[in-house]
């Protein structure tokens, strides 16, 4: 399983040389960012060359990284429930992320190499914004809708881009984190 995916890792080097950024290998899977500009292109690609034939979107999901690093867990006991936190205390030090708030994350799957791929795009812009590559597989639909309900990030040329989880009058984006917990109510 390692072979094959450094072997992943070396054909996407080839073909898309600094267009990709190599992010963890974990679980037999590699993880790469690559700019919003390129993700169509790159996309297709991965799901029309032979040598990677990507043919299943299986996931797709939006990330709110607003508090991302901050101590929120930070403990040295155990919880109420007597379990511990399971962190290195290291792990959750104050430090400055220079990243936009919300991404994308793409789970691709390959039939025929018996492969998988994570993509992860930052999504730019007030509202976020980024492709919709409903284009290239017909599933990421019903995904894009989601995140755009849950998160309310964009997605350029999806072609009916409306709530699916939360009812059409509701305000907001639940997935957010600085969504109120209690929610928003009429007063």
């Amino acid at each position: 399983m390692i072979l094959a995916v450094e072997e992943l890792a070396a054909r996407l080097n080839r073909r898309f040389g600094g267009k990709l950024v190599h992010g963890p290998t974990k679980v037999g899977q590699i993880t790469v960012e690559l700019p919003a500009q390129n993700l169509l292109s790159v996309c297709k690609i991965l799901k029309e060359a032979p040598e990677f034939a990507f043919e299943q979107l299986v996931d797709l999901c939006g990330v709110d990284y607003s508090t991302y690093g901050q101590a929120d867990w930070q403990t040295e006991d155990a919880s109420r429930l007597g379990f511990s936190r399971g962190v290195d205390p290291r792990a959750y030090e104050e430090r400055e992320v220079n990243r936009p708030r919300f991404a994308v994350v793409y789970h691709l799957l390959s039939l025929k190499h018996n492969q998988r791929l994570r993509l992860r795009i930052y999504a730019e812009g007030d509202p976020p914004r980024v492709a919709s590559v409903v284009e290239i597989w017909n599933s990421a639909n019903w995904y894009e809708r989601e995140a755009f309900d849950l998160y309310g990030i964009l997605f350029e040329g999806h072609p009916d881009l409306r709530r699916i989880l939360t009812d059409y009058g509701f305000i907001g984006h639940p997935f957010c984190k600085d969504f109120p917990l209690e929610g928003k109510v009429e007063e």
